[in-house]
């Protein structure tokens, strides 16, 4: 486990402190809170990286070839 020192403006401190304690806030809530909040920014950067990077590509063309892939692995483990 790794310990991280943030600066949070006091305002979110208060309202995430409020959010949890409303719903039955137990110790370590706050660690969880935050690690599920950065675990979804993360995947949503990285999904709008992966569509910024895909838009000059055809849309079908990305489904054809997501299905040759498919087909391969299926056709290879079986």
């Amino acid at each position: 486990m790794t310990r991280w020192n943030l600066s949070i403006p006091e305002e979110t401190d208060r309202m995430v402190r409020t959010f949890l304690a409303r719903n039955g806030g137990r110790k370590g809530d706050l660690s969880r809170f935050v690690d599920d909040a950065v675990r979804r920014r993360v995947l949503d950067l990285t999904v709008r990286q992966v569509k910024e990077r895909n838009a000059r590509f055809d849309q079908t063309e990305i489904l054809d070839l997501i299905d040759e892939e498919i087909g391969a692995v299926r056709a290879g483990s079986s």
